[in-house]
């Protein structure tokens, strides 16, 4: 018989694509958002899902699961969402904190809590968080009113019954094409994890790949051996679709952001582009970059020139035109803006923004256009399991599928660690 788990914060279920393909069914679902909700049903028409705030289903959760199943969930999955996990200004806080002034905080890091007493009440064998790396840092205030760590949290609240920690892993260690880092917290209360957590003090599996092929780990699946087989497309108009895949699709650009791309090499920014004035093809035009100002913040170079400096023709650059002026000037972004990605690495981390021009280094590494989001797909490791996005006979919207792949965390690695898991679980390893 195959092992219950539940999945708090299931978003579309993307996720529990790794739970499946262990063999462990996600029983009872939670999430907030209704469309993602409806996806999640859709791909999961046997799971009981409930759909609102968790403040308020909590107990109708635990109601359910006792009502319906004699013994504990072998493994309950959430990844609450936690926003501005930032240790900036942290020290500040807690002093101010100890004199009596109360900081604002952003009430969805609360969400732990009611995770936390769904957990405490039906006892799972184990127990996975998945969230940012900055959720190490992450102050709340618990139901006492008392400013605590939120890792220190969790372990209170499990108490001795369970052992485990928070772990920071970069997903490409794990064959996923993709620089995405992830704080993922395990606990357990099973003998067989006890005893192997006193040996190693981890439950994090070793990693399959890294920078460089080694005696035990291949090399970082790169975006070459990922996406470079899809059919080509362009960011025109008529050239940005696959007749034959609907999900490989581009935006449409004009053809200023165009020209922009297409003097862009692999692994640079627009910024750096030269000249292209036949005339003159300068190719020394200062490029951009970034220093620290006097607050030590990381800013910008303001003064990248957006004319070439031996012949005075536009640069192919990101510019805006001045409304007061009518003037051009060069646009304000970070170096990763406007970037080709480069083909033998791991693309850096996808988020919600993957498909605009702009966004943190997603050019194709040598086509005129942004990923698609079949690649984005594909990187995310979605496509190697079975998952439709399709609702009512339609392919949802973009943007839901957009969210879908920047709030996920990559099935394979849920399925590496659960694999992992059922190891130590099984006594196959010790």
């Amino acid at each position: 018989m195959n092992k219950r788990a539940i999945s708090l914060f299931c978003s579309s279920g993307i996720g529990d694509l790794g739970l499946h393909a262990n063999n462990i069914d996600t029983v009872i679902a939670c999430e907030l958002l209704t469309e993602r909700a409806k996806l999640f049903v859709n791909n999961n028409p046997n799971t009981k899902m409930f759909c609102g705030d968790i403040w308020n289903l909590q107990d109708d959760i635990v109601k359910y699961y006792s009502n319906h199943f004699d013994d504990s969930p072998f493994l309950i999955l959430a990844t609450p969402p936690c926003q501005g996990m930032s240790s900036n200004g942290m020290g500040t806080m807690l002093r101010n904190f100890k004199k009596g002034i109360r900081p604002k905080f952003d009430e969805r890091n609360r969400l732990i809590i009611p995770s936390l007493n769904i957990i405490r009440q039906l006892q799972p064998e184990w127990v996975m968080f998945e969230n940012v790396p900055n959720m190490n840092n992450t102050y709340i205030l618990d139901e006492q009113d008392e400013l605590v760590n939120i890792i220190e949290f969790i372990t209170r609240q499990l108490g001795e019954q369970y052992v485990g920690k928070a772990e920071v892993v970069d997903v490409a260690d794990y064959g996923v094409a993709q620089h995405r880092k992830r704080l993922i917290t395990i606990f357990t209360r099973t003998e067989a994890g006890k005893a192997y957590f006193k040996k190693y003090f981890s439950f994090v599996p070793v990693p399959t790949h890294s920078k460089e092929d080694t005696l035990y780990t291949k090399h970082w699946v790169t975006l070459r051996e990922c996406i470079s087989e899809l059919p080509p497309l362009s960011s025109r108009e008529g050239e940005n679709i696959d007749p034959t895949n609907p999900l490989h699709k581009v935006p449409v650009l004009d053809e200023i952001k165009m020209q922009w791309i297409a003097n862009t090499p692999e692994g640079n920014t627009a910024f750096n582009n030269q000249c292209i004035n036949p005339k003159c093809m300068y190719q020394h035009n200062k490029i951009h970059g970034a220093k620290h100002d006097s607050n030590g913040v990381n800013r910008a170079n303001e003064d990248t020139p957006l004319y070439c400096e031996k012949c005075g023709a536009l640069l192919p650059r990101p510019y805006v035109i001045d409304r007061e002026t009518g003037q051009k000037r060069i646009m304000k972004a970070f170096t990763s803006a406007y970037k080709r990605m480069s083909w033998d690495e791991p693309s850096s981390t996808l988020t919600q923004n993957f498909q605009y021009a702009c966004s943190d280094n997603k050019l194709h590494p040598n086509q005129n256009r942004v990923l698609s989001l079949y690649e984005g797909l594909t990187i995310q490791t979605i496509t190697k399991y079975n998952y439709s996005f399709m609702l009512n006979g339609h392919l949802v919207n973009d943007s839901l599928i957009r969210d879908t792949i920047g709030e996920s965390v990559p099935p394979l690695v849920i399925d590496e660690f659960c694999k992992h898991i059922l190891d130590i679980h099984n006594k196959k390893i010790h």
